[in-house]
């Protein structure tokens, strides 16, 4: 989902950040009242529309800027403006998240009050263009190969670990090298998973596919050593188990 972003057509919150303290004495003149309110309903109270506004620059890791005219003291204020492109695709985002959620009950078989809302954070996650980390580390090496995929996925990590936005998981870079291999870059996905195991020394999933590749390149003993050690850190790990065997045999 592209840009659920923060538009709706808000005029004149322009206040926010132009508003100037009222001198001593003076009474504080009340904000200029919102219109263009396309989505929301017009007489929705200002503070729950800034709450709505809140949680969709939340959910995108954006500013009021990302849609709107908004360029502070001194500069153009015109929140009411429809000229910035992301603006109309967030309402376009917002009535298509209102159909899914009308529709949801039925698709899942509960009731309404049951059923999980969709909303800006389900797929954006902090971050304005939604797309997963494996598609975001294939399109890097698309030209540049593994190496520009993976100092992507470093950049990205380094400036998101630890929140919702990106997988970052012991799987993330075995599925980034499995679609690798099977685009024929057999080279490009074993350096991948080399990788993941600087983050994840003892994954032993990361072994049992650095099997698979070596061995489909023709290096058994080398495909022998990754399933050994695969199963040395994961005595549970059946399907390693019997690959070995085999290739033993």
């Amino acid at each position: 989902m592209k840009c659920m972003a923060i538009a709706l057509g808000l005029v004149s919150i322009a206040s926010l950040a132009a508003a100037q303290a009222p001198a001593a004495g003076a009474q504080a003149a009340p904000p200029p009242a919102m219109t263009n309110l396309q989505i929301i309903p017009k007489d929705t109270p200002r503070p729950q529309v800034l709450a709505t506004m809140q949680a969709f620059t939340q959910s995108l890791g954006v500013q009021c800027n990302y849609c709107h005219v908004f360029e502070g003291r001194g500069g153009r204020n015109d929140m009411a403006s429809d000229e910035k492109p992301a603006k109309k695709a967030a309402r376009g985002m917002m009535l298509l998240a209102r159909e899914i959620n009308t529709k949801l009950p039925d698709a899942v078989g509960k009731a309404a009050d049951a059923t999980t809302r969709v909303g800006c954070a389900t797929c954006h996650r902090g971050v304005p263009i939604p797309k997963q980390i494996a598609d975001i580390v294939t399109d890097a090496a698309g030209t540049g190969g593994a190496t520009a995929g993976l100092a992507k996925f470093k950049e990205l990590r380094t400036q998101f670990y630890g929140g919702q936005s990106y997988d970052f998981s012991e799987g993330s870079l075995i599925a980034i090298a499995q679609r690798a291999n099977t685009a024929n870059k057999a080279d490009d996905a074993l350096a991948y998973l080399n990788a993941n195991l600087e983050y994840y020394p003892k994954s032993s999933r990361t072994y049992a596919t650095i099997a698979q590749i070596k061995n489909a390149k023709g290096d058994k003993p080398g495909a022998i050593a990754a399933l050994e050690k695969a199963v040395e850190l994961d005595p549970n790990n059946a399907q390693a188990k019997a690959q070995l065997e085999t290739l033993k045999k």
